[in-house]
């Protein structure tokens, strides 16, 4: 899909050194995988500490012994 863009050329050159990408395009195309990547695992971490365990569950009475 083209796009025209108007996109800050001072952060587009710096993500290009930072990177080492070759091309513009990959450079845009991988930070916008870290974009997503990075809002998903914010998602994740929202979870944390929201799961309601059983109280009367016994983990011990589940362990095999050998």
């Amino acid at each position: 899909m083209a796009t025209n863009l108007d996109i800050d050329t001072k952060l587009l050159e710096e993500a290009l050194a930072i990177g080492g990408f070759k091309t513009k395009k990959a450079t845009v195309n991988k930070a916008l995988e870290e974009f997503i990547q990075r809002r998903k695992q914010k998602e994740i971490l929202s979870l944390f500490g929201s799961i309601v365990y059983d109280p009367e569950y016994d983990y011990k009475a589940h362990r095999n012994r050998k």
